[in-house]
């Protein structure tokens, strides 16, 4: 029998979700599914702020204990990815913004008071933590965020799973962010679509996949509004404001992760220079800017049906 394609779609995360894979059998194909949406579970709970237990609501509630938290070797890893990006991008990659986030998020519609963004200011920046071996301390009123992050890095593992599984053929898709577990057969690739703001539920082109991850990030469902100029939710850490630069951003890369980490430090650029920066990273990638415009490099254009 001819493996064909299984879809099995699921709630996630706050997003709608969806795995596929090639096999002959969708009861054996659902049976891997299961096992690859408990990893989504696991990582959920683990690392969403929604989740009042998750570890990383332990880590920010420990902040200011000077006997610190101990990190497992999968926290760390986050941490030292997060930890490069933002040295690369001089600060404008940071998971310790929660304190921003919540000012943000307690405030709206109405941005916080100028000087409650100044003191979560001072409870923000990676260069803040202190490591001595698997202990981490940080200081009082810290919160670590790893929403630019969580989505991207669980996809990643979901896809590194289904190939230990001995899935040779999928994708798997949570809200979004993608990683190929296998190309399709004959190493055909997955067109993954870019939205089209403009009319919902329509693409405005894709990028093929055969490996690795791709990653979005952007104000397609949530805009800020003030004196009437949008503002995207992405909160710049170092100035505690929200971002007015592009309005979308999609990178594919070897990971999702990366892929993700770079399509915010794009969005946090002012627009010419998030294109220009774009450009130089030699991948392929879409944006949208503040005039509607989709560009970028390696893209599959969709043309509109007449009528």
């Amino acid at each position: 029998m001819t493996p064909s394609n299984k879809h099995f779609g699921f709630p996630a995360m706050g997003s709608y979700c969806e795995i596929q894979i090639y096999d002959e059998s969708r009861v054996n194909a659902k049976h891997l599914v299961r096992k690859l949406s408990a990893e989504v579970t696991r990582l959920d709970k683990k690392y969403s702020r929604a989740h009042l237990n998750s570890f990383v609501n332990d880590i920010s509630r420990e902040a200011g204990n000077k006997m610190g938290i101990n990190i497992d070797s999968e926290t760390r890893k986050l941490f030292d990815h997060a930890l490069t990006y933002y040295q690369q991008s001089q600060g404008l990659f940071d998971v310790t913004a929660g304190a921003l986030i919540r000012q943000w998020g307690m405030s709206y519609p109405q941005p916080p008071a100028q000087a409650d963004i100044t003191a979560a200011l001072e409870k923000t920046g990676l260069h803040r933590l202190h490591w001595k071996g698997s202990r981490l301390t940080l200081p009082a009123g810290m919160e670590i965020d790893f929403g630019s992050l969580v989505k991207a890095y669980t996809v990643d593992t979901v896809a590194k799973l289904g190939q230990q599984l001995g899935i040779k053929h999928g994708l798997v898709n949570l809200g979004g962010d993608f990683a190929v577990i296998g190309a399709q057969p004959g190493d055909k690739p997955w067109p993954v679509g870019i939205a089209n703001p403009e009319e919902e539920r329509t693409l405005s082109a894709t990028i093929d996949l055969t490996s690795g991850g791709l990653a979005t990030t952007g104000d397609y469902a949530r805009v800020f509004e003030q004196d009437g100029k949008q503002y995207s939710h992405i909160i710049n850490p170092k100035t505690g404001q929200l971002n007015d630069g592009l309005r979308a951003v999609t990178i594919a890369g070897k990971t999702a992760t990366g892929a993700s980490t770079m399509a915010t430090i794009a969005m946090l650029m002012p627009e010419d220079k998030a294109i220009e920066w774009l450009a130089n990273l030699d991948l392929p990638h879409a944006y949208r800017t503040n005039a509607g415009v989709i560009d970028g490099v390696g893209l599959k254009r969709i043309e509109a049906k007449a009528g």
